[in-house]
């Protein structure tokens, strides 16, 4: 761990082998194995609620939004990269440190800490409505343990999401290094490709056969929806384009660094063809019953942050076993007791999407360039940056105040 000159702490990220970093700089890796990177960030849980977004906003509205926040995304990742090529930081944290001393750190810090934790959570959740299903609107989508063994204690959401954290999860989470989870990290990407193309495939199926659902090109005004409606489904689209805090560690890995402005513009358009392409063919298959997490609908009916945030002084927690362990252990209680205690995805995205996710994306990298410590911004990107702010508070603050209302 290495004190920036604000006295923040810059760590490279979780959990880092020295060697392997070693290696890494001195090979460089390739254009396409940072757009794969950057992909599997983005490519993740959020798929699941897409289509009910392009529910809510329609076919046309829908794919506007989706390519405006991918533009912004473009805009505050490009101003990210030209600071820390002008600063010393190597992390976000850092970077944030350079602009706004240790406030701006520990910002960047419990941002991500949320963000995490929210995230897995939502990974729990989806976890049990696929294999204990959920009860929403009078409507019981069965999960695939009880089609197989019926209703029992045992096959409970409680029991099985327990089961899940004790047996999966934890084994996987007290792996000190993230290089121990390369291969899981290439399954999980495949595995929401495989998603998408089943998803895909069904829906042309479907279309083939004349079973489709009706879709709206536009939102419906007449009946479901109110403008306001409309500014629920950003914080969900913004959860899955999120991925500035991996930009640093991915940068560094890149032989050269300049490249990976390419790299951020190449995974962007490949996001952009995924999520629409499965907010569209999942609208197509299931219409206005498409639930928050789409795959209910397919029942038989149908990091580093925490420690760094607790423990500044203390040693580096791979080498802090028993540490690291109750850490772990600790919060994966956490994340346990909340995908129990609130179990629908749409609550958590919206939470996330609208507070420390828009952050990270839109509000800091902003405030960095309007700030311009390295005196480096110019009026238009000033302008940008005031524009970019401005529309994640609003949207957010619209789209909290529409949630608590109708809740």
């Amino acid at each position: 761990m290495k004190q920036t000159e604000t006295g923040a702490s810059e760590l490279i990220p979780l959990l880092p082998d020295v060697d392997s970093l070693e290696c890494q700089s001195s090979r460089g890796a390739s254009v396409s194995g940072a757009v794969f990177n950057i992909c599997t960030t983005m490519v993740g849980a959020g798929i699941m609620s897409i289509p009910a977004s392009v529910k809510v906003l329609g076919i046309i509205p829908g794919f506007v939004v989706i390519f405006m926040i991918a533009f912004l995304v473009e805009v505050t990742v490009e101003f990210l990269l030209r600071y820390t090529q002008s600063g010393k930081a190597t992390t976000y944290a850092g970077l944030m440190a350079e602009s706004f001393g240790s406030f701006g750190s520990l910002s960047v810090q419990i941002c991500v800490m949320v963000t995490n934790l929210g995230c897995l959570i939502i990974y729990l959740i989806i976890i049990g409505d696929v294999l204990c299903g959920i009860q929403t609107g009078g409507t019981l989508h069965l999960g695939l343990l009880q089609e197989w063994f019926g209703i029992q204690w045992w096959n409970s959401r409680a029991y099985v999401i327990l089961f899940v954290v004790l047996f999966v999860v934890l084994p996987l989470v007290l792996l000190p290094h993230m290089k121990s989870l390369r291969h899981t990290s290439a399954i999980s990407i495949l595995l929401a490709v495989l998603f998408i193309a089943i998803s895909s495939a069904m829906a042309i199926y479907a279309l083939w056969k004349g079973k489709t659902q009706k879709l709206r090109l536009l939102p419906d005004f007449a009946n479901q929806v109110s403008i306001f409606d409309l500014f629920t489904t950003v914080p969900v689209l913004v959860t899955g384009f999120g991925f500035h805090v991996n930009i640093h560690p991915i940068r560094g890995e890149l032989g050269r660094p300049s490249d990976m402005s390419s790299a951020v513009r190449i995974s962007l358009a490949v996001c952009i063809a995924i999520y629409f392409s499965i907010g569209f063919f999942g609208y197509l298959l299931f219409g206005d019953s498409i639930m928050a997490d789409m795959l209910v609908n397919f029942d038989q009916n149908s990091d580093s942050a925490v420690d760094e945030l607790l423990f500044a002084k203390k040693p580096v927690l791979a080498r802090d076993t028993p540490r690291f362990a109750i850490l772990t252990c600790a919060l994966l209680a956490v994340t346990y007791i909340f995908a129990i205690a609130i179990p629908n995805i749409w609550y958590f995205f919206q939470f996330l999407g609208s507070t420390t996710v828009v952050s990270l994306s839109f509000i800091f990298p902003g405030a960095i360039v309007l700030r311009d410590v390295h005196g480096i911004s110019t009026r238009k990107d000033k302008i940008m940056a005031i524009l970019v702010i401005i529309v994640a508070i609003v949207t957010s603050m619209i789209a909290i105040t529409t949630n608590l209302w109708s809740s």
